[in-house]
């Protein structure tokens, strides 16, 4: 099993809707290095979701990836603003994963609380400069997010 930190914004998506939807097409992501991780997620893996550009940037939520990565099909949609005029359906470039509501966090984790955490140190999340959309994490920094949520 691995695990994944999935950032949206909650005025986009948020924990709320993935609630109300229970599972829904994670795509729209339009980075190599993000999609390469998204192709490298298995079916039962653990994904936190991550809610980003707000007032207070955190940890919400849990999710499940159920259905590996496939076609994201926003690329050969033209009014979709992930429209993708340079992909083929012969050779599509982006990739989607089902993702499927797990939970909530008992609190919200925050960016400051993170950065508090000596075991999250290393968090990807945490780099300058990072604005990828998808990140591993270790089961370390799984296991730090969640308890942070408990305190």
């Amino acid at each position: 099993m691995h695990y994944f930190l999935l950032k949206t914004e909650p005025s986009a998506y948020s924990i709320d809707d993935l609630e109300r939807d229970e599972v829904t097409s994670w795509g729209g992501v339009r980075n190599f290095q993000a999609r390469n991780l998204m192709r490298s997620m298995k079916e039962g893996d653990i994904c936190i979701i991550y809610h980003s550009s707000c007032a207070e940037p955190a940890a919400v939520g849990l999710a499940t990836v159920v259905k590996e990565a496939y076609p994201d099909p926003l690329q050969f949609d033209r009014r979709s603003q992930y429209f993708d005029q340079s992909s083929k359906i012969t050779e599509p470039r982006w990739d989607a994963v089902d993702i499927k509501f797990a939970g909530r966090l008992d609190n919200p984790v925050t960016i400051k609380m993170m950065r508090e955490d000596e075991d999250l140190s290393e968090c990807k999340l945490l780099a300058k400069g990072n604005r990828l959309s998808v990140l591993p994490l270790t089961h370390t920094e799984y296991r730090s997010i969640r308890l942070l949520s408990q305190s």
